[in-house]
């Protein structure tokens, strides 16, 4: 009798461990599924948050082309688009802050080829902004060979399919525009440190698109020549003035131009069709950044051309000398 007593109470003992250790997965698995359940919300909300940053900027851009002459726009940073606006606060402690940035201020890469040619143009600004940078590398040969359709090397400094093959892993060259400037960091020996140099003077739009004079910083003017620096650049920002200039033959006629040749004048423009805007959202253990690049044509609509989840962060706030 004694020895069955004690094994019932052993197989008691057995099944209330074994519910016990039931009962803890279960409520561990309820408890991760309900913190997942949360998680996805706040994702959820703050892509929303986002999108919200999105229609706003849309706002101000199509606000900012009624307010000119939309056949003939003037895009500057002192405009309200392009200051920096105070956070949004949210549900939970979170916020929302937005920025508009004129991607059309940048040199634009693609601007290398021109109707499926190179753009000698192109290339000798681009070639000056490497040398204002300190890179030494042949960077704009091989851009221009990673952007042409053919799959011939351009002179010894370039590189096509018979270089990037040879990487491991191998992969070809793209033959086409590209559609985000970290596709530099495939061009061939293209470091870290050159692609971090250079991200903040260049952009990746549709092919001729032009140079907005009004947004353009000292160091991007300064490829407008060989015999402009970027301190004489800085001229050049000052006689802005608060309303930018009215017109590219305004800016070609500024002094510090006077007697650099035709070629400075060309490919500029006062206003601008693309714009980015950066909306990062701050909810509860949540980060999220959505980049969106929008084109504003003269018909007054903004369309949402590309959208990017893939940021770091805010961009840098504008420096002083572009504020003046």
């Amino acid at each position: 009798m004694r020895r069955q007593q004690g094994v019932a109470l052993i197989t008691v003992l057995l099944v209330v461990a074994v519910v016990t250790v039931v009962c803890a997965g279960l409520i561990a698995r309820q408890q991760l599924s309900i913190r997942s359940s949360a998680n996805q919300l706040h994702v959820t909300q703050a892509w929303h948050y986002a999108l919200g940053g999105e229609t706003l900027a849309e706002a101000m851009l199509e606000r900012d082309l009624r307010q000119g002459d939309p056949r003939q726009p003037v895009d500057h940073l002192l405009e309200p688009w392009a200051r920096p606006l105070p956070p949004f606060p949210l549900d939970e402690g979170g916020e929302l802050r937005v920025r508009i940035v004129d991607p059309s201020g940048r040199f634009n890469l693609n601007n290398l080829v021109s109707q499926g040619r190179p753009n000698e143009l192109a290339v000798m600004r681009l070639r000056r902004l490497l040398l204002r940078l300190d890179i030494g590398k042949p960077y704009a040969e091989r851009l221009l060979d990673w952007l042409d359709r053919d799959s011939e090397t351009l002179g010894g400094n370039g590189a096509e399919d018979a270089q990037y093959l040879l990487a491991a892993p191998p992969y070809r060259s793209a033959n086409r525009e590209i559609s985000d400037v970290s596709e530099l960091r495939l061009l061939l020996e293209m470091d870290e440190a050159d692609y971090r140099r250079l991200l903040p003077f260049v952009s990746a739009l549709p092919s001729g698109t032009l140079l907005n004079v009004n947004t353009a910083s000292a160091m991007v003017l300064s490829t407008l020549s060989d015999g402009l620096s970027p301190d004489a650049a800085l001229s050049l920002i000052a006689a802005r003035g608060s309303e930018g200039y009215a017109s590219p033959a305004a800016f070609a006629a500024q002094p510090a131009l006077a007697g650099l040749g035709e070629q400075v004048a060309q490919g500029l423009a006062v206003g601008s069709q693309y714009f980015e805007v950066f909306s990062e959202v701050s909810l509860g253990e949540r980060r999220v950044v959505l980049r969106s690049l929008l084109q504003r044509g003269n018909d007054g609509q903004v369309r949402v051309l590309a959208r990017d989840l893939g940021q770091g962060g805010m961009p840098p706030e504008p420096v002083e000398e572009e504020q003046e």
